[in-house]
């Protein structure tokens, strides 16, 4: 038997503070990803909790050009 619509598990309990920190910095998609080479459409699915999964060196790029450290921009959703 299939789940019922309300059992299926919808996040993956991992929340990207990208919107925060680039607010906290006034810096904008756009310039992160031309900082930490990494395309709008790849920013924006990590912004916006989508992502499945990320490379680590992604993840560093992301850092590096934030100036931040990983757990700075992803955390645990409560």
């Amino acid at each position: 038997m299939g789940r019922r619509k309300d059992e299926i598990e919808l996040g993956s309990g991992v929340h990207c503070r990208l919107d925060e920190l680039l607010q906290d910095r006034v810096m904008t998609l756009t310039r992160l990803g031309e900082l930490a080479g990494v395309s709008i459409v790849n920013l924006s699915v990590l912004k916006n909790d989508r992502a499945k999964a990320i490379r680590f060196s992604t993840l560093v790029s992301i850092c590096r050009a934030l100036e931040c450290e990983i757990g700075e921009l992803l955390v645990l959703e409560k």
